[in-house]
């Protein structure tokens, strides 16, 4: 059995509380720091902040066992050998990462330092952000000889981020000396030399004893870029496949035989391939921000990823107006919106393009009511209730009397909804696609008006195709 190591994990965001629970149910005794002391109580008590599949039961499996959550960062620190910084680094007005918090929780490790400790990026940070955390150390006296400073980049999905934890496609670790980088081996080794997987009660994935994770090791800077570099490729194919549906569509060609034939070109391969309103959530468009003016301030023109987030925000234009030219106008339309998290299985609506869409049709004049089976709490934060915006407690209540129904979010239950119920309860069968989740011709047998993203449109002989519009 690999040698226990104590561990904080400060911050309890998606991160931080997703990585404070999994180290513990490799085997490690973890303390997990966060400042808001109402969310510390809640964690105390058992309860789940964020959305996560397989959280709840880790959580109640480890805690006050292997995981306690406490605010004093000071105590936690002196009782750990590895220190993971996990907390927010939003995206300026620049663009460029803001690291305040990083910088503030530094200051506070500085002071609490009592022997050697290995101190973790976990947050998504810039290039050489490991530099500044040693001078900022250095400044207020902790020896050199006392820290080490690694990269530990995430890349975790929310909504199966426990599984991609646990059974990661690789591990990365960005250490400048051994010493360092052997400590991050100690903290993996269950799932690099496989006997986590080899327990009775892991939780199963793609990994396994003879199929173990594999663990990289490189410097802290190449470390800081893989992660950057990673989330921005992703981030391009998501633009690049949305660039292509809409030259599909304008030649009644079909983005979802485009892809599937790509996609089977190993090279290239079918994730993200998924043509839609864009990406968004809280890691894509800070990331690709982030990574454009780190190229930037180093003199290098990295011009592809500003056309990057240009076609992301263009493709909710490009929704939009597929809105407008299937109902002609859209003020006093009464609408139903199904999803509003940035994609399914979290209830995350940071950067969702579903709450970009809703927010124009409501200046058009729309009236939305809107059901997501995890979101809606969140959504009501930003998107109050309103004469032209309220929540329904099912789609089917959302579409009562609905001119259309429009689907922005890629929650399985949203492809697989009771058709003659819905064509039952709405105005008119019009459904609009942002995630592609039926087959046009299938639902022109059901009876509706199907208009969907990089595919020829399904009038149905009501409905009629309407002339093709120019929308300013």
């Amino acid at each position: 059995m690999s040698k226990q190591v104590s561990i904080c994990v400060i911050g309890s965001g998606y991160v931080g509380l997703v990585a404070a629970v999994c180290f513990a149910e490799i085997g490690h005794k973890v303390i997990c720091v966060d400042n808001n002391e109402a969310k510390v109580k809640m964690l105390r008590q058992g309860g789940i902040p964020i959305y996560e599949e397989h959280l709840p039961e880790l959580l109640g499996k480890h805690l006050n066992r292997s995981v306690e959550f406490t605010t004093d960062l000071a105590s936690a620190v002196e009782q750990c050998e590895a220190i993971f910084i996990a907390v927010g680094t939003p995206q300026g007005s620049t663009g460029s990462a803001d690291l305040s918090f990083v910088e503030a929780v530094v200051s506070e490790i500085a002071r609490a330092i009592n022997d050697y400790k290995v101190i973790v990026e976990k947050s998504t940070v810039p290039v050489y952000t490991n530099e500044w955390i040693s001078r900022v150390l250095h400044r207020h006296g902790v020896d050199a000889q006392s820290f080490d400073v690694v990269s530990n980049p995430e890349f975790l999905r929310e909504g199966t981020a426990i599984i991609d934890f646990l059974h990661p496609d690789r591990i990365v670790v960005g250490a400048n000396n051994d010493r360092a980088a052997d400590v991050l081996r100690r903290i993996y080794a269950p799932l690099t030399d496989g006997s986590y997987f080899a327990r009775a009660d892991a939780l199963p994935g793609m990994l396994s004893p003879e199929n173990p994770a594999t663990l990289l090791v490189t410097t802290a800077q190449s470390a800081e870029i893989i992660k950057h570099a990673s989330n921005a490729f992703l981030a391009l194919k998501i633009s690049f496949i949305n660039a292509v549906a809409n030259l599909a569509e304008s030649v009644d060609a079909d983005i979802e035989d485009i892809a599937a034939g790509m996609g089977l070109d190993s090279r290239i391969g079918p994730k993200f391939l998924r043509a839609g309103l864009g990406y968004g959530g809280s890691c894509f468009p800070k990331d690709v921000a982030a990574f454009y003016w780190v190229a930037q301030q180093q003199g290098v023109d990295f011009q592809l990823l500003e056309e990057v987030r240009k076609i992301n925000a263009t493709q909710q234009e490009v929704f939009f107006n597929k809105v407008r030219a299937a109902l002609w106008t859209l003020r006093g339309k009464k609408l139903a919106a199904l999803g509003l998290a940035f994609k399914g299985d979290t209830d995350d609506i940071r950067d969702s393009p579903a709450i970009d869409v809703i927010r124009k049709l409501i200046a058009a004049g729309a009236s939305i009511t809107a059901y997501d089976p995890a979101a809606m709490e969140r959504a009501q934060e930003v998107l109050p209730p309103s004469a032209n915006m309220s929540y329904a407690a099912n789609p089917y209540e959302a579409a009562q009397g609905a001119d259309a129904v429009l689907i922005l979010t890629d929650w399985k239950e949203f492809a697989s909804l009771d058709l003659v119920r819905l064509n039952q309860v709405l105005r008119f069968p019009i459904i609009i696609d942002g995630r592609n989740l039926y087959k046009p011709a299938y639902m022109l047998e059901q009876g509706f008006t199907y208009v969907s993203v990089g595919r020829p449109a399904a009038y149905t002989a009501q409905q009629g195709k309407p002339r093709k519009l120019v929308l300013s």
